[in-house]
């Protein structure tokens, strides 16, 4: 048949190789950033998820050669500038919660969903507690909706990663 043609063996490496990441990384960040700013009912807002959280933690956990800590702080950043929140308080929390979440998962050789589904439960729960922390020691009284996006954003994981698991790349 087709002994050694060289346009087979270019169309079966292409089919053995993981797509690649670029556009996928900013349009998924993209939609994050509309999602975070669009303006929802103020009685809605407290269930608000934090997409810009999950998203880090997905591409930060699927991606880790082409995403890493500097990716986090960028969009921690970029998170504080749509919040109008303290400038760092975001980036802080989402290096902080991307280099543990890289820490547990390095004996990992299976990424199962389940596995990312608990890794970011925790990791969004230890983003609300280290809000938390940093919000009360800044002096604000926060009120019982500030933990509203814990279950939205559990709930929304298995989204997440349904649309994006094209794109794993370990």
């Amino acid at each position: 048949m087709s002994r050694n043609n060289p346009s087979s063996s270019i169309k079966d490496s292409r089919s053995l190789s993981k797509p690649d990441p670029m556009l996928p990384i900013p349009v998924s960040l993209l939609i994050g950033t509309i999602l975070t700013v669009y303006p929802v009912p103020y009685t809605w807002l407290a269930w608000r998820p934090e997409l810009m959280l999950m998203l880090t933690l997905f591409w930060v956990m699927v991606q880790p050669k082409w995403c890493g800590i500097w990716f986090a702080f960028f969009v921690g950043l970029l998170t504080d500038f749509m919040l109008d929140s303290q400038l760092g308080l975001h980036a802080f929390v989402f290096v902080v919660l991307s280099f543990l979440a890289k820490f547990f998962m390095r004996n990992k050789r299976m990424l199962t969903f389940l596995n990312l589904w608990i890794i970011s439960t925790v990791a969004v729960l230890s983003n609300l507690i280290l809000l938390f922390i940093f919000q009360r020691i800044s002096g604000n009284v926060l009120s019982l909706w500030f933990w509203g996006p814990l279950l939205p954003s559990i709930i929304v994981w298995p989204l997440i990663y349904t649309f994006l698991k094209r794109w794993r790349g370990v």
